[in-house]
């Protein structure tokens, strides 16, 4: 722990041995290519694919009534007769090869109704305001209704107030009129945050076929394990009966946390036509089915004390959710008060469909909508009350004790001061405010100072590993494997606990055939924390075992016994066993030993990996139960000097600082990888990157 090693996957990555999901081949593979909508909201009339049928290669074409449909409520179908975004995929074309496939798609002629469609989430609240839906703009209890704000509140809007219209949440705590009337200083803004694709390096491919009847799912996903049962649960097939491989993701940003949704057409079209099917997704279509951040259009109120402590806060965000939802901006409110920590705050907002590609989870979502909307607001308020930027961060950022939200949540720990200050350091903060303002020609000079903090971590998950014969430790991972060394990282505690050295560990990854044990999904920032508590577990398991497993053999009892580099000996000196030999004697000893009685408290879903695997070896299998109370976070404080060209409008990001509080640190160069790609993406999002849309066209 705490070292740089070469990760297991490294010499496949570099040398073009790693196979993705659109690597792979079957003998009679074929491929499909999807049609998707021209239009925001349409119905399909009529579908005309006799040419496209009749064309060279051309196998057949697979249509909504031929997979799951969603009824009576948001939510996505592979294909569907009712595109609710420009991009929806409508029906798909397999043929001999892709070019083929390709050309099919194009000789398909669909009739398509144009349907009402809104782009603007606050359009969709207007009186008369169009609907994503025809059923309405809002579901719930089990219909979709419509809610439409009045008259009145969009007069306060386009007075620049904050609008009183009704909230679907809303919390409230201390009292905000009377702490806006104590402020020595109070500011109002509107603000918008734009909606942004993910745009992983690698598309959602996936390759399916059929055997013995078996579905082989070749895929490109977040988390392995759980993206497994995802597809079953899809397919209404036994999980037994998904044979996923998923060696390696090419990045996902939470696009393809558990899979996806068009997982679903390759697994349909194999079995129709009783042939393997590769859907190869383009850049193009990723744009449009491969999700995106939420958009936020919100008001803020703050009240300062002149000392600088934010004294309350008032937000109301509208969010634009896409066709199918997203629940980013609750986290937005619940972040706004750990980070600001006000004694005072109001927090409403609403989430409305749209007629826009789907939202779903994009790094930190909420918290980084939210901090590059209220960061600008804090720097305003120290300038107009005369205090230093990094004072102001300090006197508000949370302490270890905060409570915050509307359950008045607890965190485990707290060290955003200390990242501040750390950071102000490195950065020189105080030197460089000579800086701040200068100005050579149409270029002005600024610097700034960013805080944010997401979740880091969760608890419950299952580890599973086998000493083998060979003496080598085979660690069983049912994490994705999307670039940020998970896989890797976390069973390092199980090998400190066992002392062995890393070249004495597998990792077996990316193959359901070969036992993954239950997962959480990869999202939320929680896998490196999640996954070590696992490993740990087992590996404390495997421990106790192997001095069990000597007691037995040599005579004495464990705690007589210690472990080191592959080898189980009696403290002081003595009889010793190689854990070769230890893995043969755990097979003879069978029961909890090789894994033919487990416990009763692993999680279903690990029963049959370690089922799998009982017999091969000496197991370590064990749940976390290590408790614990609070959220876990992280935090990363920022520092930037950045040069404006005021009559370009371009941005040079001079220099740059990023202080974390992220607990032990696994693997120093990882952490930094990911610290830089998040600086780089928050970088991207706050000034460069947003989709845009023709409001009349709906594209």
């Amino acid at each position: 722990i705490g070292t740089d090693i070469a990760p297991q996957d490294l010499v496949a990555k570099i040398t073009g041995r790693a196979k993705y999901a659109e690597d792979f081949r079957a003998d009679g593979m074929v491929f499909a290519k999807l049609l998707l909508s021209p239009m925001p909201h349409a119905r399909v009339r009529g579908v005309d694919a006799t040419r496209a049928l009749a064309m060279p290669g051309v196998i057949d074409i697979l249509r909504a009534d031929e997979v799951r449909q969603i009824e009576g409520r948001p939510g996505e179908a592979s294909l569907t007769d009712e595109p609710l975004y420009e991009g929806q995929p409508i029906l798909a074309v397999a043929a001999e090869t892709e070019e083929q496939a390709a050309a099919a798609i194009e000789a398909i002629e669909v009739d398509l109704e144009p349907l009402p469609f809104v782009l603007d989430p606050l359009d969709s609240l207007r009186p008369n305001g169009p609907n994503a839906y025809t059923g309405g703009n809002r579901f719930g209890g089990g219909e979709f209704s419509e809610l439409k704000w009045t008259d009145a509140d969009f007069e306060e809007i386009e007075a620049g107030r904050m609008p009183n219209g009704e909230a679907a949440v809303e919390w409230t705590k201390g009292d905000i009129d009377t702490a806006f009337s104590e402020s020595d200083l109070v500011l109002e803004e509107s603000i918008v945050h734009q909606s942004l694709t993910h745009h992983p390096m690698e598309p959602r491919s996936a390759m399916m076929y059929w055997e013995n009847g078996k579905l082989h799912a070749f895929v490109s996903t977040q988390s392995a394990q759980r993206t497994k049962y995802a597809i079953a649960g899809t397919l209404n097939i036994d999980p037994e009966d998904v044979i996923l491989v998923a060696e390696y993701c090419g990045g996902g940003f939470g696009s393809k946390i558990s899979g996806n949704t068009h997982m679903e057409v390759p697994a349909v079209f194999s079995r129709k036509i009783g042939r393997p099917v590769m859907l190869r997704i383009t850049r193009y279509e990723e744009n449009y089915i491969g999700r995106a951040r939420p958009g936020f259009q919100s008001w803020l109120k703050m009240g300062f004390l002149e000392d600088g402590t934010c004294n309350a806060i008032d937000l109301y965000i509208v969010q634009e959710s896409g066709p199918f939802g997203a629940g980013d901006f609750n986290t937005a409110g619940m972040i706004a008060d750990l980070v600001y920590t006000p004694q005072n705050m109001r927090f409403r907002g609403i989430a409305m469909y749209t007629n826009t590609p789907p939202k779903a989870a994009q790094r930190g979502p909420g918290g980084a909508q939210i901090v590059i909307m209220m960061e600008p607001i804090l720097e305003k308020a120290a300038r107009q009350l005369g205090l230093d930027r990094l004072e102001v961060h300090l006197k508000n950022a949370p302490d270890a004790d905060v409570g915050f939200g509307p359950r008045n949540s607890t965190l485990t720990s707290v060290y955003a001061k200390e990242a501040l200050e750390k950071g102000a350091e490195i950065f020189d903060w105080a030197g460089k405010q000579e800086l701040s303002g200068r100005r050579e020609g149409s270029k002005v000079t600024g610097i700034g100072i960013g805080l944010s903090p997401y979740t880091a971590g969760s608890r419950g998950y299952d580890g599973l590993m086998v000493i083998r014969p060979d003496g080598k430790l085979y660690i069983h991972q049912g994490l994705g494997n999307l670039g940020t060394h998970s896989i890797m990282d976390t069973a390092r505690p199980a090998a400190e606990i066992l002392n062995l050295n890393w070249d004495q560990v597998e990792l077996v990854w990316g193959d359901s055939s070969r036992g993954m044990p239950r997962s959480s999904v990869q999202a939320g920032s929680q896998t490196t924390h999640a996954h070590s508590r696992a490993n740990h577990a087992a590996g404390m398991d495997a421990r106790a075992k192997v001095l069990e497993v000597a007691a037995r053999t040599l005579g004495g009892s464990p705690s007589d016994y210690d472990m080191d580099s592959g080898r189980v000996f009696r403290r002081g000196g003595g009889a010793s066993m190689t854990f070769a030999q230890v893995a043969e004697r755990a097979i003879e000893l069978g029961g909890k030993y090789d894994g033919h009685e487990l416990p009763d408290n692993i999680h279903a879903t690990t029963v049959p990996a370690a089922n799998m695997l009982a017999g091969q070896g000496l197991m370590g299998v064990a749940r976390d139960n290590y408790g614990g109370s609070g959220g876990v976070y992280s935090w990363v404080a920022g520092f930037a000097l950045v040069e404006l060209d005021e009559e370009t409008g371009m941005v040079d990001i001079k220099e740059y600082v990023a202080v974390t509080d992220c607990g032990t640190v696994l693997h120093p160069r990882s952490l930094g990888a990911q610290v830089l790609g998040g600086s780089v993406q928050g970088m991207g999002q706050a000034m460069t990157q947003r989709w845009v849309f023709d409001p009349k066209w709906g594209v």
